[in-house]
């Protein structure tokens, strides 16, 4: 009697590949030295010159109505899935862990086609609490954990401030090499509910102005530093 021939194994799954090793570091204690910041060439064509709206909120005012000749210069990141929404995250620099990631009342592929169509200003507020104003030690402003969102002086919904994930920190391993730039990166497959969704990302350096302990703006600027800001996000606190 002849003896039934076994199932032959399936082959071992393929290995999983190491995960790209953390190298960005603890920002310092110290504010970055002062620098002048330039916004990469390429989104020149994408932002372009846009009658100023005035905006329901109340935005700082800026002295003169010029900017300050000196700067605070930082790393900002706008990334998101296409089908999902945008976050921002600001680095002391690319090499850096960030400081701030906040997840913005906007889809994706929205906040895209508003830059499409010229400047673009996002204004964030939040209300002061009855434990902050008379409390010397308040909370700093970009440590207030929800905000309401503004674009072009349309309100846009409300965002949050959070700690920055696994997905966050890989995406900024991914691009510390990258000080200005933009583009897409394929999706993960360990990603649930993004499977078939590219990350979209672009990075630029920005000028942070503090105006007071309730006011601060990003600007990023033209190359030329000459022109009005061609995308500002305010933080206010009324």
């Amino acid at each position: 009697m002849e003896e039934p021939q076994s199932t032959p194994s399936p082959p071992p799954p393929p290995p999983t590949p190491p995960t790209t090793p953390l190298s960005l570091v603890k920002p310092s204690s110290k504010n970055n030295k002062k620098r002048p910041v330039k916004i990469f060439r390429a989104f020149r064509n994408v932002f372009r010159s846009f009658p100023i709206i005035t905006p329901v909120c109340k935005l700082p005012s800026l002295p003169g109505g010029r900017l300050p000749e000196t700067k605070v210069g930082v790393s900002g990141t706008l990334f998101g899935y296409r089908k999902g929404r945008v976050s921002l995250s600001i680095q002391e620099n690319p090499g850096t862990l960030p400081t701030l990631v906040i997840d913005l009342a906007m889809q994706t592929n929205t906040l895209q086609k508003e830059m499409s169509l010229g400047m673009v200003r996002i204004a964030l507020e939040c209300e002061k609490r009855p434990d902050n104003i008379n409390n010397k030690e308040k909370m700093k402003l970009l440590d207030e954990p929800c905000w309401t969102m503004f674009v072009n002086g349309k309100k846009s919904g409300y965002c949050t401030k959070r700690d920055a994930t696994e997905e966050d920190l890989h995406l900024m391993e991914v691009l510390k090499a990258v000080s200005m730039g933009a583009g897409v990166l394929p999706p993960k497959p360990d990603v649930e509910g993004h499977v078939d969704d590219e990350m979209a990302y672009m990075r630029a350096h920005f000028e942070r102005v503090v105006g007071s302990k309730d006011s601060e703006t990003l600007y990023m600027l033209s190359p030329d530093g000459k022109s009005e800001p061609e995308l500002s996000i305010f933080f206010v606190r009324i």
